[in-house]
């Protein structure tokens, strides 16, 4: 049964919907599921713009039947190789054997390593600012590298004021058919589900997302819709999500609050940890998240990081070093650019105490811009009411750098 919606008059969403699917990448848990956006306009010729992953393609054909009612599939647009966007891309060329690709150099090479027999059909090769028209309908091509492929480009039509913004402006989260973003709850129920999976994905390479940025600011007044490759479309209240893509990007922190995520083998360092969120909130702090490193997912601790001005990293040692998901944590941070932020340390140790130097000595040469307050709690074994005056200083070294 096929399952479309109308974008605008002329233009269709013919994606699908995966709940089946438990790690997005098959590293990022995706509870919520996730959506696969292709959009089929109907001019004069008509044009799909991008495909699904491979397991949705089904869904896909039906959806795409039903809309063109037996007209052909004139052209095909590749804004974005990566499989859950190109998997379907053979199916497409078998069952509509006379399309045209229009896509770019690299794009075209992906296909060709990915095994699509692209070379059995026409090819329009497009380069930055050209322009194609299917009737009514203008497109302009603009080059997006390293958001987050280096192939990447988003297509404008300047007709409508459609963006196709290939991963960009993406979420986390099954659409369920609702299709656009003012018919959510966007900022409560997706809005954490938007950063992790920009943080996560594309939050390396933030100066190539403020370079699109900076092109889609000399359009900014002519974009009507953002038609994202995954997640909801956005047709109101637009500056809302590209400030926030804006925030992101420049690795400033989104909120003033305190982000405490915690390493504990029995409870001890966890005490601590929540000994301080209560001494923060008591003092009027109460923008407070607390996270056991070890069953959180490492991807929320990278979203929240993004979210939060201030980190308290508290770790036991272990093997005379940082405890390994802690470490892990920081790796992430480094992997994907968390800057920008200030940071308290809690320690523990039994006999020898080091996690706090060592996290310190990580952050200082392997992080940018981070600010490490001086104050620190190191426990041995477990905090005794002998180290009250520590924690107390440590609270308010983090409020006094808040002001």
């Amino acid at each position: 049964m096929y399952c479309v919606r109308n974008v605008t008059e002329d233009l269709y969403w013919v994606g699908a919907n995966d709940h089946r699917l438990a790690l997005f990448e098959n590293a990022y848990p995706i509870p919520r599921g996730v959506s696969y956006n292709s959009y089929l306009l109907l001019d004069e010729k008509t044009a799909l713009f991008d495909t699904v992953d491979f397991g949705s393609c089904r869904q896909l054909i039906e959806n795409m039947t039903h809309v063109l009612d037996g007209r052909p599939l004139d052209y095909l647009v590749i804004n974005h190789l990566e499989p859950d966007h190109a998997g379907s891309i053979e199916e497409v060329l078998l069952r509509w054997p006379k399309v045209k690709i229009i896509s770019n150099e690299k794009a075209f090479m992906l296909m060709r390593q990915f095994g699509f027999h692209v070379d059995t059909h026409d090819q329009i090769e497009v380069k930055e600012g050209d322009t194609f028209s299917f009737g009514t309908h203008t497109v302009t091509f603009v080059f997006a590298p390293m958001v987050h492929w280096p192939e990447v480009m988003v297509t404008f039509d300047v007709t409508n004021g459609v963006l196709f913004s290939a991963d960009a402006f993406g979420t986390f989260g099954a659409l369920d058919g609702k299709l656009f973003a003012d018919e959510v709850n966007f900022d409560r129920d997706w809005l954490d589900d938007a950063r992790r999976y920009l943080t996560n994905i594309v939050g390396k390479y933030g100066p190539h997302i403020q370079l699109i940025l900076k092109k889609a600011g000399t359009i900014l007044d002519k974009i009507k819709y953002i038609c994202p490759l995954h997640g909801p479309v956005w047709r109101k209240d637009l500056m809302y999500f590209i400030q926030k893509y804006d925030t992101w990007s420049r690795y400033v922190p989104e909120e003033k609050g305190v982000l405490i995520v915690y390493a504990s083998m029995y409870g001890n360092t966890e005490a601590a940890a929540q000994a301080l969120a209560a001494r923060l909130c008591e003092k009027g702090q109460t923008n407070v998240a607390v996270y056991d490193v070890s069953s959180t997912d490492v991807s929320q601790l990278i979203s929240e990081s993004f979210k939060y001005s201030h980190l308290v990293l508290a770790s036991v040692t272990y093997n005379l070093g940082i405890y390994p998901k802690m470490l892990n944590f920081l790796m992430d941070m480094k992997a994907l650019n968390v800057q920008n932020r200030t940071i308290a340390l809690i320690e523990n140790g039994s006999w020898a105490c080091k996690s706090g130097d060592l996290m310190q000595k990580f952050i200082n040469d392997e992080l940018k811009d981070m600010t490490i307050l001086n104050e620190r709690v190191s426990m041995a074994s477990s905090l005794g009411t002998d180290k009250v005056p520590e924690l107390d200083a440590l609270v308010n070294a983090i409020l006094e750098s808040m002001a």
